[in-house]
């Protein structure tokens, strides 16, 4: 680990929800209290998350309602977000095939983007995202377009699986391997771990990459996205990363602790 010293240094935290602050509608015990501390020092947190069936004003209601925390809703940096920043830069007069969800679909029609779920003409790219809703015609229709076009293929994120309060569910990364497994064609991520997700943060905080800290329970996406934007970063074993995985990773951390509160407990000291 880096010393314990520098963590006094980090103004800007980028945290991860799901398996890091909380799981489902229960928030980690010391989540809270770090958040208050991380206000108290003039700090700020944002929240990037690879869940791409939330939009931030539904995070911000959920922080409220499920936590009793205030937030506001362009401290959300969600998968569905940067996807959506994508292609309203690069296809924002195509036609785009999605697999998602309906609220997913809805949001990207929201943004003035010309959206299909169905195999059919003139398709210019394929997006697949974190479905709850999937369904064995979604697969079809996502087959069909892969196998028959060169479309180029994007997905949300490369989770492959998603903490509930049982253990995991599949996620987006398993749903895109199961495609691949059909098509040969493998998606370009378009959420955490891009570093274009760490820029973003920078550039709406204003702090810099020495005062950034990346928090996540995941090392290939959540730990790999901090480290490709070139900041500092601290895994939880709250989620998927297990103590033993630390080993043999190819996105080691620089900090490793085992829950939120012994993160608060050492920068407090």
């Amino acid at each position: 680990m880096k010393p314990l010293e520098n963590l006094k240094k980090k103004k800007l935290f980028l945290f991860d929800i799901d398996g890091t602050l909380a799981v489902g509608d229960t928030l980690y015990e010391g989540s809270a209290r770090l958040l208050s501390h991380i206000d108290s020092i003039g700090g700020k947190a944002y929240y990037i998350t690879n869940n791409s069936t939330k939009s931030g004003r539904d995070y911000v209601e959920k922080f409220r309602t499920a936590f009793s925390l205030e937030t506001t809703e362009d401290q959300f940096i969600t998968s569905g977000f940067m996807t959506i920043r994508f292609l309203k830069k690069k296809y924002s007069d195509k036609k785009i095939f999605v697999l998602g969800t309906a609220s997913f679909v809805a949001e990207l029609r929201q943004n003035g983007l010309l959206i299909t779920e169905t195999a059919e003409e003139g398709i210019d790219c394929v997006v697949v995202a974190y479905d709850s809703e999937l369904n064995y015609q979604k697969l079809v229709e996502v087959s069909k377009v892969l196998l028959t076009t060169d479309a180029p293929f994007y997905a949300t994120n490369p989770d492959l699986r998603c903490p509930i309060d049982f253990g995991f569910i599949p996620d987006c990364g398993s749903i895109c391997n199961m495609i691949t497994a059909t098509t040969d064609r493998e998606p370009v991520y378009l959420g955490k771990p891009s570093r274009e997700v760490v820029d973003l943060c920078l550039e709406l905080s204003g702090f810099t990459r020495e005062e950034t800290l990346v928090v996540g329970d995941r090392l290939y996406t959540d730990i790999a996205c901090g480290i490709n934007g070139g900041v500092d970063t601290c895994v939880v074993f709250t989620g998927e990363a297990q103590p033993a995985d630390m080993a043999y990773t190819l996105y080691p951390a620089d900090y490793a602790f085992s829950d939120i509160e012994e993160l608060l407990a050492n920068i407090l000291k």
